[in-house]
């Protein structure tokens, strides 16, 4: 006799709830719903909680590390699924890495979950284990974008970018304490449930203080905006064609694009990461092409730069007429395995044309010609960086952030990354130009909300003023020594809530 669905559910519920570790694997998928572009936040009011129950009913360290690491590999496979895409545009060469890629990934960043897991094993259940549990996350999330190159992708703090003006108000901390603090935050909500309605109560109380301070954050005055700039989205296909018909196609598109945005009123243009066919900075004929449609009008344009046949180089060129480049940004944070294999892997992962891979420029930069305010560039990967990409010494005006997500589909991937963008520009008091290859490319003012966008898929050129500078910011001026300060007493202040409880 055949089973009903109701028996094989309540089956299936039961050989999970017997197997802990299996529990911990889809738990971390379930927080993955919180992540852009789904931003489902109150899957964490559940998923959190379970986990700490998992910890607190663990038998021995080694078994906590077991759950630590399956709940981190399962939030970081749902959430990093997309890493395939790009293997699959080389599958004729990369073939053997489709299975691994998004797996090996996300299997390296579930180690970073152990050290809470330990963490709040070694602390009594209670509101204690809870800040201490909170405290080494945020902690384990700061050396998150520093070892092993660094990966600081998808954390929680991004969950609250979700668009329209709820996300506005909830990024409005991280011009305080950076996503790291509003990823600590998250954290304690999240747990919150657990102490049932006292702890309902407190987290109600908490949002209540989030959402306050975000929307008086709104009403600051946003000084006047600045020129009008065109940021060029031509979809250009990757991966690329490179025969010469297909190269001059590529010009032809970029040069009436850029003349398009003139037309309609910009006195800049933006060409995203890696778009012109030349190479700009030696490439005097391809300098005068463009100054016969552009004249005298500054264009900041993604261009590879070669300096030798072994130092290749993905790097904005700033242009303004037919002359030599008024200056240049070489992309200085370097995707692994994209732009460049780290030493500590034995196998080249990277495509034949980069031969040894990029060579990673000096550093943050704050970039001044005539025409425009001063502006500090990044390119693509770099700005998932909190604290680091700006040149706090000599303070840009805006920033700029050109790359190309075409590589990542229309999957989570690039979604993930316009939200980095919008951090940035809150965490900075900065408002930022983002021009991408296939999208979105938008302009974003110095409270993080999207003034004018082209969504992603879309070939177009998006004209729409630079919105004015906000004064320095609390965490612009102090750095990631806010959000390790603040792990730092929420883990001291739930051990001490333990041992005295």
């Amino acid at each position: 006799m055949a089973r009903r669905p109701r028996d094989i559910a309540r089956a299936i519920h039961g050989w999970v709830t017997e197997r802990p570790p299996m529990r911990a694997f889809l738990w971390g998928l379930a927080a993955a719903l919180a992540l852009p572009p789904v931003h489902l936040l109150p899957a964490l009011l559940f998923s959190v909680p379970a986990f700490l129950r998992l910890i607190g009913a663990a038998r021995g360290i080694a078994r906590v590390m077991l759950l630590g690491w399956l709940y981190g590999f399962g939030l970081a496979l749902a959430g990093l699924y997309w890493i395939t895409e790009p293997v699959l545009t080389e599958a004729a060469t990369f073939w053997w890495l489709v299975p691994f890629a998004a797996p090996a990934i996300a299997a390296a960043v579930a180690v970073y979950t152990i050290f809470p897991a330990l963490a709040a094993y070694c602390v009594k259940p209670g509101f204690g284990r809870l800040l201490v549990f909170a405290g080494v996350w945020e902690l384990s999330n700061i050396a998150q974008q520093f070892f092993f190159s660094g990966f600081p992708w998808n954390y929680w703090g991004t969950d609250w970018a979700m668009p329209g003006l709820a996300g506005d108000i909830f990024i409005q901390p991280a011009a305080l304490v950076s996503v790291h603090g509003l990823s600590l935050f998250t954290v304690i909500l999240a747990g919150l449930p657990q102490f049932r309605r006292r702890g309902l109560l407190l987290l109600a109380a908490g949002l209540v203080l989030w959402g306050g301070y975000g929307w008086m954050r709104l009403q600051t005055r946003v000084p006047p905006a600045g020129p009008t700039l065109a940021l060029v989205q031509p979809n250009l296909p990757e991966p690329p064609n490179f025969s010469r018909a297909a190269l001059e196609a590529t010009w032809q598109r970029l040069l009436a694009m850029s003349s398009a945005g003139l037309n309609a009123g910009a006195t800049a243009i933006i060409w995203p990461e890696a778009a012109s066919p030349w190479q700009l900075d030696s490439d005097a004929g391809a300098r005068a092409q463009l100054a016969a449609v552009t004249g005298t009008a500054p264009v900041l344009a993604g261009s590879l730069r070669v300096l030798s046949p072994t130092d290749f180089r993905n790097a904005l060129v700033v242009l303004a007429g037919p002359g030599p480049a008024l200056a240049t940004y070489d992309k200085w944070k370097l995707v692994p395995f994209g732009e460049y294999t780290p030493k500590w892997i034995p196998l080249k992962i990277i495509p034949d044309l980069l031969g040894g891979g990029f060579t990673p420029g000096t550093g943050p930069k704050t970039i001044t010609v005539d025409g425009l305010p001063p502006f500090g560039p990044m390119i693509c990967y770099e700005d998932v960086f909190p604290g680091e990409m700006v040149d706090e010494a000599h303070r840009p005006s805006w920033l700029v952030v050109i790359t190309d997500d075409s590589w990542f589909g229309n999957s989570s991937g690039p979604y993930q990354h316009f939200t980095d963008a919008r951090l940035r520009a809150v965490e900075e008091g900065l408002p930022l130009a983002r021009t991408a290859n296939s999208g979105p490319s938008a302009m974003i003012d110095s409270h993080g909300h999207v003034t004018a966008s082209l969504p992603l898929g879309a070939r177009g050129v998006l004209v729409a003023a630079l919105p004015g500078a906000l004064p320095p910011t609390f965490f612009s001026r102090l750095g990631l020594k806010i959000p390790v300060i603040l792990g730092v007493v929420s883990v001291v202040s739930g051990a001490l809530t333990s041992a005295l409880l």
